[in-house]
């Protein structure tokens, strides 16, 4: 390393990296357990409200496709408050939306905004964080989506409480995006801290470059990387599915995110413990055990259905996905940072959570399209089986495409 090279100092670092993706997340763990019911309100069935919430997470997937190239042309920075600003835009016509495809659009630009927001964060913590704290580093980055998902749906709770209204949810998040813009202007900005650019100049991910990655790295994409699909699919599942369980057992907006609140705190509770284990004995003994988590928990919400105590048995299985959830914290991330390497993550990282997000995209809406031919519960045992089968590939495939001094 070069003596002129700036030090990577983990304290110095944390505000600016890690505030405003609390506060983004924050704004948008808000609305995510009521989207059903906002769905519900303008006419959607069960299935539809589904295919609404789902919407999130097609967004994402449409904003991987040129999130590499956005940051590498504008800079982190610039592309942070650009994807706050649409953000804002989605949570505006979400306000207005007459209709549930309506609303599906304002969620799609929310979900093509967090997909920007994220890679450009990510890029840079790639590329300036030192091999033996990166898996500490980005499952801090994913903690910090955790806090956000555990102070959103208490806040969202509040304010239901407070007005006996879903949509003043909505005025909440539109004022996060205004505070995490503030919050981008002035906290230092890490790359002129660290004298670097996530993406250097000359390597920008141009839209093609995202395929022309996944063809040239297909092999470890179409065996590590369909494990880690399975990890996205199901989360993403975990997100709908949720709130879904509790507009079918007759849960209220306010006690849906109440809970969704309680669990997302231990989940939050848990990142760093799966950063320490990854960084510690290797990525396999984080991501099976999450998924293993993950695929039972949602086969027991599906055995759940029709009992005298749904509530009860909701809220253990929001705990279990929650504690299976945490476990993993920030593995994904670490997986993809591992295979891309330092000098020029973005073209990896976007093929890389592309191909995660076509998961979290497809899962969702296999979940609403199984719950309209036969039902939630059906849905919720058949993606639970495909949790346990990604849990299988991870465990054949991590040991043999990570190496280990990387773990």
């Amino acid at each position: 390393m070069s003596t002129d090279e700036p030090v990577f100092r983990w304290r110095t670092m944390a505000a600016p990296a890690f505030v405003p993706s609390t506060l983004f997340i924050i704004g948008e763990g808000a609305i995510l357990p009521l989207i059903p019911a906002l769905a519900g309100r303008l006419g959607a069935d069960l299935a539809g409200a589904g295919l609404v919430a789902a919407m999130v997470v097609v967004g994402v997937l449409l904003g991987d496709i040129p999130a590499g190239w956005i940051v590498g042309r504008l800079g982190e920075r610039a592309t942070m408050l650009g994807a706050s600003a649409l953000a804002a835009a989605g949570v505006l016509l979400a306000l207005v939306a007459p209709t549930p495809v309506v609303l599906g659009a304002a969620m799609a630009m929310i979900g093509f905004a967090a997909a920007v927001f994220g890679l450009a964060r990510h890029a840079l913590l790639t590329s300036v964080t030192p091999a033996a704290f990166r898996a500490r580093a980005l499952s801090t980055l994913g903690g910090s989506f955790r806090l956000g998902l555990l102070i959103g749906p208490f806040v969202a709770a509040g304010i239901i409480a407070l007005t006996g209204e879903l949509t003043s949810v909505l005025w909440f998040s539109l004022v996060m995006c205004a505070v995490v813009a503030a919050s981008i202007l002035l906290l230092p900005d890490p790359e002129r801290m660290l004298h670097h650019r996530s993406t250097p100049k000359g390597a920008q991910v141009g839209l093609g470059a995202v395929f022309r990655t996944i063809a040239a790295r297909r092999s470890v994409l179409s065996r590590l990387g369909l494990g880690a699909l399975t990890i996205a699919a199901t989360r993403s599942v975990r997100q709908v599915i949720l709130p879904l369980w509790a507009v079918s057992i007759g849960l209220g907006g306010a006690e849906t995110a109440l809970i969704i609140g309680i669990a997302g705190g231990l989940d939050f509770a848990l990142f760093y413990l799966g950063g320490w284990l990854m960084d510690r004995f290797g990525r396999l003994y984080t991501a099976v055990p999450s998924m293993i988590g993950l695929g039972l928990g949602l086969i027991g919400l599906a055995l759940s259905a029709g009992n005298a105590n749904s509530v009860a048995w909701f809220i253990a299985v929001a705990l279990w996905l929650s504690l299976a959830n945490g476990i993993g914290a920030g593995v994904v991330m670490t997986m993809g940072s591992d295979l891309a390497g330092r000098e020029n993550p973005a073209p990896f990282l976007s093929a890389w959570r592309f191909t995660m997000d076509a998961g979290g995209a497809t899962a969702p809406l296999l979940l609403s399209a199984i719950t309209a031919v036969a039902s939630l519960s059906v849905a919720s045992a058949a993606l639970g089986v495909i949790g346990l089968g990604g849990a299988v590939l991870l465990a054949r495939y991590i040991p043999r495409q990570l190496p280990r001094d990387e773990g």
